[in-house]
Order: structure tokens, then C-alpha cells, then sequence
């Protein structure tokens, strides 16, 4: 039978890092809706099952949205304007997304969305702030200018 210290020594031992991410979303067009964000590893990236996900009231301009109990790993996230507050990507003709869409690293979005090499980011577990861009390609390009 383990003794107790070597007992604690072993669980802590194990346990990987959990910490905040907070995820500073910019140009976010409109004050309606939520800001939604998905933390992502490889496996799950651009699916919509990714197991880290927050919401914040969107805000023009920037709106701060946190992801807490984030074990540490390699992460990418995908993020969306959820205007109408349904909860998925609205998307037009050819599956073109209505919404602002973005992406961890600004990855680009071309004729489709980028890979997560392009996005991928390293979280240690400690507390972290990430920035990120949504992109339109339908309507208002970002906030209108005041």
C-alpha cells in the first residue's frame, strides 16, 4: 500500500494544468447576438463537437469572451457572430457564412476555411489572452465608422 505523500505526489502528478483562455474577438459588426468561440484540438477543429466553447453579448467593435478549466494542450480556435442567436453559422448560397466567422492566428479564410496548422496554438494551462478578427463576406465588413 502506497503512503499517503507518495499517494498525493502520484495525483498531482497527473493532472495537467487548467486555465483560463480569454479570447478578444475584434471587428464584430453589430451589438446583437453573441460572440461564440469553440477551443479546438486537431480532431475536432472545424466540427461542432469541439469540447471548450464560451458566449459573450456581442458588442461593436471588440467583445471578450472566456473558455475557463482548459486543460493544457495545442488549441485552435473558431469563432462566429451570432446574430440571430441560433446558435450555428448562418451561411448563404455555396455555404458562404452570413455571419463574421474567424479564426485563432487571423488564419486566413480563402475558398474555404483554413487548416488547423494555421491556427493552432500552444496553452500551457496558465491564464491566456488571444486576439482574433472576424471576417464578412456578406452586408457591413466591421463596425460602421463613427
Amino acid at each position: 500500500m502506497l503512503a499517503l505523500p507518495a499517494l498525493l505526489f502520484l495525483v498531482g502528478a497527473a493532472a495537467p494544468p487548467h486555465g483560463v483562455l480569454t479570447i478578444d474577438v475584434g471587428n464584430v459588426r453589430i451589438a446583437k447576438g453573441n460572440v461564440h468561440v469553440d477551443v479546438c484540438p486537431e480532431a475536432q477543429f472545424l466540427k461542432d463537437d469541439c469540447p471548450w466553447s464560451g458566449n459573450a453579448r456581442a458588442k461593436v467593435g471588440d467583445t471578450r469572451v472566456t473558455v475557463a478549466n482548459l486543460p493544457a494542450g495545442r488549441y485552435a480556435v473558431q469563432a462566429f457572430l451570432d446574430e440571430n442567436g441560433n446558435g450555428e453559422v448562418d451561411r448563404a448560397l455555396f455555404g458562404i457564412p452570413k455571419e463574421g466567422v474567424g479564426f485563432s492566428n487571423d488564419a486566413k479564410i480563402g475558398l474555404g476555411p483554413p487548416k488547423f496548422a494555421e491556427a493552432v496554438f500552444a496553452f500551457d494551462g496558465s491564464a491566456r489572452t488571444i486576439r482574433l478578427n472576424l471576417r464578412y463576406f456578406l452586408g457591413a465588413k466591421g463596425p460602421s465608422a463613427r
